[in-house]
């Protein structure tokens, strides 16, 4: 059975849960510059603290190890640790080259941790997944970077396209189950991804379950480059993703009205995973993960979301919180228009 058909007959039982942040889980491990580097980078030329996707390379037993974590806490769906593992957003490190590297290693690492957990708890990994986590980009194809200039890109839409490329092949010779274009906060690199997922599947003859996840950055309703949610479902589903949903920015409350309007729009299932709330001034979350729980909780009985996990400082306890919550839960159905 392939990963899609699997997917959809879980979903069509039970609510399925998504990890939380791993950069929450990194930071707690205080991380210095040599460590970051390790052995392989120590005479780098540049400063890679920060570069959190390297670790992979550098320190994967620290990545082994949050992926496990997430999966004891009841994850069924853990995300690799390649948030901007493509070459453009490498290039703040002149680490461009690496970017297939680190993408084919990260989704390595989590499928032997899938394997590793299940093995260790002697349990199936039937409804366990990797999700290859395909990040926005730092550069945006929708607007300009100059405020002087606004018809000016920093790159060009076939660009982006061949570094999301790049970074879809590392991931699906890595071993992912899922492709996840998360975060989205501009559309059109959301589209350009969406067009080398086609184009990779086009070239090698294979396929892979895509979820598509967008970000409202505020309480317009719109995403950064000024779409509404409804305006983005439309400009993405021709990509037939799995499901759709949001994710960051936002904590679960402020996320709660979005929600409810994807719910009543979407004819796929439907994700949320997440802010623990807002940050503070110090830019930390304090939400805890009874609090996070329990509004994602009103989400489930309302019969809004398939897929709930967390993201923005999030924890392993949040995830737990969340996975046990959605026991009670039925699984928000889909349309009948789709079910026909």
């Amino acid at each position: 059975m392939n990963a899609e058909k699997q997917i959809k007959d879980l979903l069509e039982k039970r609510i399925l849960i998504i990890d939380g942040a791993m950069g929450t889980m990194i930071q707690r491990h205080k991380l210095e510059e040599k460590d970051y580097r390790g052995e392989r980078f120590k005479d780098w030329h540049t400063d890679v603290k920060g570069n959190n996707d390297l670790l992979s390379i550098t320190q994967p037993d620290i990545i082994k190890d949050i992926h496990k974590q997430y999966l004891k806490a009841g994850a069924n769906i853990i995300e690799t640790n390649t948030f901007n593992s493509q070459q453009i957003s490498l290039a703040d490190y002149d680490m461009q080259e690496l970017a297939y590297e680190i993408n084919v290693a990260a989704a390595k690492i989590a499928k032997e941790a899938v394997q590793e957990y299940a093995a260790e708890n002697k349990v199936s990994t039937d409804d366990l997944f990797v999700a290859g986590a395909i990040g926005p980009m730092n550069k945006t194809l929708s607007l300009s970077p100059d405020v002087n200039e606004p018809g000016y890109r920093a790159v060009t839409f076939d660009e982006v396209a061949e570094r999301y490329y790049e970074q879809i092949k590392g991931l699906a010779d890595g071993g992912v189950d899922i492709l996840l274009v998360e975060t989205i906060f501009d559309t059109l690199n959301a589209k350009a991804a969406i067009y080398a997922i086609s184009k990779y599947f086009r070239d090698t003859k294979t396929q892979l379950p895509v979820m598509i996840s967008g970000t409202i950055t505020d309480a317009s309703g719109r995403t950064l480059s000024g779409q509404t949610l409804e305006a983005f479902y439309i400009s993405v589903m021709h990509a037939d993703p799995i499901s759709i949903g949001l994710n960051c920015a936002l904590g679960a409350r402020e996320m709660r009205p979005h929600v409810e309007e994807l719910s009543r729009i979407a004819s796929c299932y439907v994700s949320a995973y997440p802010n623990a709330g807002l940050p503070n001034a110090m830019g930390e979350y304090d939400e805890t993960p009874e609090q996070t729980a329990a509004i994602i909780g009103e989400f489930a009985q309302e019969g809004w979301v398939n897929m709930v996990g967390g993201c923005c400082g999030t924890t392993p306890e949040h995830i737990k919180a969340i996975a046990d919550a959605m026991k009670k839960y039925e699984p928000r159905p889909l349309p009948d228009m789709v079910a026909a």
